[in-house]
């Protein structure tokens, strides 16, 4: 079985090495999902156009969508990056489980995005009716509605980006939820 490596600055392009350092300027590192999109010329400045669109949702709601969706793909590394990102936009460790799990019990906005995002991952874009009618009942709109997606998607990529290549985690590691919580 091939072992997928993440590349060094020295190793990528000068266009990626650009990115690199802007990186590292903002976060202070260049994360190892970030790195090794740049094995390929351009899908690390694409994603990264793709992540930092503009949005009608706010940053607390991508990070609801992040987790559920990693959650359901299994991605361990993304699970981890967005724990710390849910920290960071004022979610506890007890409410990242909680989302993580499938419910915002502490929300019932929220938890209208966390079903109707679990729906549209879990049946491939066919949500169903009830959570299509709680997350508009909720007051999101249509334009909300393609910012799900939109998120979804990128989540997606990354998810499988890291279940294919499987490279370090450099996140503190998110806790494994209990079969109970799933």
């Amino acid at each position: 079985m091939e072992k997928f490596t993440v590349p060094t600055k020295a190793a990528v392009s000068s266009n990626n090495q650009a990115i690199f350092e802007q990186l590292e300027k903002g976060l202070g590192f260049v994360p190892n999902l970030y790195a090794y999109f740049a094995k390929n010329e351009t899908a690390l400045g694409d994603y990264l156009s793709l992540q930092n669109r503009k949005s009608t949702l706010k940053a607390k709601e991508r990070e609801v969508i992040n987790l559920v969706t990693s959650q359901i793909n299994g991605c361990r590394y993304c699970q981890s990056a967005h724990t710390v990102l849910g920290k960071m936009n004022g979610f506890t460790e007890d409410q990242i489980l909680e989302l993580r799990g499938g419910t915002a019990n502490f929300d019932a906005k929220l938890d209208a995005l966390v079903q109707f995002t679990k729906s549209v991952v879990e049946n491939k874009g066919k949500a169903t009716a009830i959570s299509k009618d709680n997350f508009f009942a909720a007051g999101y709109n249509e334009a909300n509605l393609i910012d799900v997606v939109m998120v979804v998607g990128d989540k997606i990529i990354s998810n499988y980006i890291h279940n294919l290549a499987d490279f370090a985690i450099d996140f503190p590691v998110a806790p494994v939820l209990t079969e109970a919580r799933v």
